[in-house]
């Protein structure tokens, strides 16, 4: 089990080298984190809803994402309440409050029973806490870290990250916190996001050694420009841009980066929906809460929203609505989910799934969405309906990605759909999808992750720069194939790092060092202890 000091300390990642590192020595493994607080998420093959980590952990080890590896999925829906998911399904909205003192009681056999499960089928899991094992206000009914654990009877490696200071402390303070049999259970611990001069590191493991009386297993170098989804996430990125410089806004170039605004609502969801265009040499995208921002863009996105019409709300009365309107004009604008349904004319919630009553949108597509009791979640594929975007002539281009959400959209006589989908597990279903408007400079899709999608992406970023007379992108990234070789690299550095045959022994299997024409970087960069 990786257990971390904090939030953010990198045990999402770390969880997903071991799986991938695991995989590659033939081992048959699965991540499993039982107790997950996320706003993005991700659809398993059998249309069911789980946190978008373990998604990328089983991607990682090679396997079908299960719900089974992240059988309860909270949602927040606000400062204090929050939409419970209990193996892919809603169950329930609760206060923080109430879940802690009864719900968890309640939802424990259900994680068992998950946990059992896929225990049956794989050599090896690869649990990961929540937060920290040591918020003693909360431990009593903690099912996420030490009481997960000894359920598994996992052996358990704590990490801190150095990046944010005070690794030591929070190391010492963490396994000090912890019952004397919780901290039995901890075997070593690893130092995260390292940059620097290693000899000045390693006095202080050597003295942390000898106070807890627990190996240091290794240091784990800061590692950038990977392009996985860091860590689940109540917010953005630290390091997002959100306004753009005054030379990017004035340059006027034909080979300049398209400029994407993406709306930075206060209850984004799937942000990770955006890492493709992100990466993308030809593209600066940043996420924005101005209209001076609105107006500098080429392309306008509403995201995915957990509280669509709160975040419609907030829109309206922050003067975006007005931005956007406007803006939409002459303007580009695309919706995802939420996004989508914010940019139709009204949104009704009849059953106060999100909030009571009826509001209108922004009014740029000729839909209305009726929120709904039931969740649709499910992978899904298709074509574009249309063989022209933003003006632009496009080829029959496919698309792919994920639908969750509970509104139904109802379409205005002519309107026109965006795309044709089927569902991977129904080929034979097909649906319609989204809305483009008659002039196509503005649509709206239920697809989440459709830019993850090479053909769409490219042909998303042609059409919007011919449409503002922009050059064609030098270079455009394969994002399945960048996916891959991150998680490879990911993999090879803390292999290289880590004292994997003491992890592989608490595990109880044998680990074999890899040959030096496998994994070049190990003997450069020196095997952790």
């Amino acid at each position: 089990m990786v257990l971390g000091t904090g939030s953010h300390v990198g045990k999402s990642l770390m969880t997903t080298a071991l799986c991938r590192i695991f995989a590659q020595h033939g081992y048959r493994v699965a991540p499993f984190k039982s107790q997950n607080m996320s706003l993005n998420s991700a659809a398993t093959i059998e249309g069911l809803e789980i946190g978008r980590a373990q998604a990328l952990q089983a991607e990682a080890a090679g396997v079908a994402a299960s719900v089974h590896m992240n059988p309860i999925l909270i949602k927040p829906s606000g400062d204090h309440s929050s939409q419970v998911v209990v193996r892919g399904k809603i169950w329930g909205r609760v206060t923080a409050a109430d879940y802690h003192r009864r719900r968890i009681e309640e939802l424990l056999p259900v994680v068992r029973e998950s946990y059992d499960s896929l225990a049956s089928e794989y050599q090896v899991i690869i649990l990961e806490g929540a937060g920290s094992p040591a918020e003693i206000n909360l431990k009593q009914h903690d099912i996420a870290n030490m009481r997960m654990a000894e359920m598994a009877e996992a052996s358990c490696l704590l990490v801190g990250d150095i990046d944010r200071g005070g690794v030591f402390a929070s190391l010492l303070g963490t396994l000090e916190l912890l019952e004397p049999d919780e901290r039995q259970r901890v075997r070593g611990f690893a130092i995260n996001k390292f940059r620097g001069d290693a000899n000045l590191l390693e006095p202080g493991i050597r003295m942390m050694e000898e106070r807890v009386q627990k190996p240091c297993v290794g240091v784990v170098p800061h590692l950038s420009s990977l392009m996985l989804e860091e860590e689940d996430s109540l917010g953005l990125p630290a390091t997002t841009q959100t306004q753009w410089t005054p030379a990017q806004a004035s340059n006027s170039s034909t080979d300049r980066a398209l400029r994407v605004a993406v709306i930075a609502l206060p209850s984004f969801s799937n942000f990770t929906d955006f890492d493709s265009l992100r990466a993308e040499p030809s593209v600066s995208l940043l996420f924005c809460r101005t209209a001076e921002a609105i107006t500098q863009a080429d392309v306008v996105i509403l995201p995915g929203s957990k509280q669509t019409v709160d975040d419609l709300l907030w829109m309206k009365r922050s003067g975006l609505e007005i931005a956007i309107k406007q803006y939409a004009q002459t303007g580009l604008v695309a919706g995802i989910c939420g996004g989508m349904q914010m940019l139709g004319k009204t949104i009704s919630d009849p059953t106060g799934m999100e909030r009571d009553g009826s509001v209108a949108g922004l009014g740029l597509l000729p839909i209305h969405t009726i929120m709904q009791t039931e969740k649709v979640t499910r992978n899904a594929k298709g074509q574009l309906a249309a063989a022209v975007l933003f003006g632009q002539s496009v080829a029959n281009s496919g698309v792919s990605g994920y639908e969750i959400h509970i509104g139904h959209t109802e379409y205005e006589a002519g309107a026109k759909h965006f795309s044709t989908l089927s569902s991977e597990t129904d080929p034979s279903g097909i649906s319609r999808d989204g809305c483009i408007c008659a002039d196509t400079r503005v649509f709206g899709t239920y697809l989440h992750g459709i830019f993850d999608e090479d053909s769409f992406r490219h042909q998303f970023l042609g059409a919007a720069r011919g449409f503002h007379k922009l050059s064609s992108p030098r270079k455009m990234n394969l994002w399945k194939q960048l996916r891959e070789d991150s998680l490879n690299r990911l993999a090879r550095e803390v292999e290289s790092s880590l004292d994997m045959k003491t992890v592989f022994d608490w595990v109880g299997l044998p680990y074999k060092v890899p040959l030096e024409d496998t994994y070049p970087q190990l003997r450069s960069a020196g095997v952790g202890r």
